[in-house]
């Protein structure tokens, strides 16, 4: 698939590192030079130098080709700007917002963008609800068969000191992200090993969730 991805910072950077690595052809616009560079300088000729909220910058990007764009700048509306744009002016089928304030997630949805990311608010939801067993559900998407769930990782565990491409995970499962025991967060590559005390956010299905938790803590 071509995928887009507007904004460099870690999320988009992490996110094209690793579909990259899926053998996805990817294309990241990003507005600051040396971010830019960055990229181009790890990842290949891949960085395009731009606002991704410009038109000229978009039809520069390939977007009435992209299968999907992903817009996960730090600015809500700026990721707000490119979503339309994507689906509304190119046709784009699949478009993946970031939001960076929650309070603005009310009017992702309004403008009919399912397809939305907000840390903040999977953190504060993980905080209200009760974790069961090592294994919190935090959110179902809505319009899909999918869940995101959170896997604490005990000091002996199945999955400790093994890498991601290692692990037996359920089928339609995906490591989305890893808080590690400094609270950093790492979104997680194929070689990323998984350390005792991580805290793992994945997406699955539901019926998937006892053998995720099974698959990293041992536990049935």
């Amino acid at each position: 698939m071509y995928i887009i991805v507007v904004g460099g910072g870690k999320v988009g950077r992490g996110a094209a590192r690793d579909l990259i690595g899926m053998g996805h052809e990817v294309c990241v616009v990003e507005r600051d030079a040396n971010t830019a560079w960055s990229i181009n300088n790890e990842l290949g000729e891949v960085a395009l130098l731009g606002d991704g909220a410009e038109i000229h910058v978009q039809r520069a990007a390939g977007m009435n080709r992209a299968d999907v764009v992903v817009a996960c700048t730090g600015r809500d509306q700026a990721n707000l700007a490119v979503a339309q744009t994507a689906q509304t002016r190119f046709n784009v089928g699949k478009v993946i917002a970031r939001i960076n304030d929650p309070r603005n997630e009310r009017i992702f949805r309004t403008l009919g963008f399912d397809y939305t990311i907000s840390a903040t608010a999977a953190i504060v939801n993980a905080i209200e609800q009760e974790v069961s067993a090592g294994l919190s559900r935090l959110t179902q998407f809505r319009s899909t068969a999918f869940v995101l769930a959170e896997v604490s990782i005990p000091q002996v565990a199945p999955a400790v000191g093994c890498t991601v491409r290692d692990l037996s995970l359920p089928p339609n499962t995906v490591l989305a992200l890893i808080i590690r025991d400094d609270d950093q967060p790492e979104v997680p590559g194929p070689n990323t090993l998984i350390q005792a005390a991580d805290v793992v956010i994945a997406v699955t299905q539901p019926q998937h969730e006892a053998s995720l938790r099974e698959a990293l803590t041992g536990v049935t």
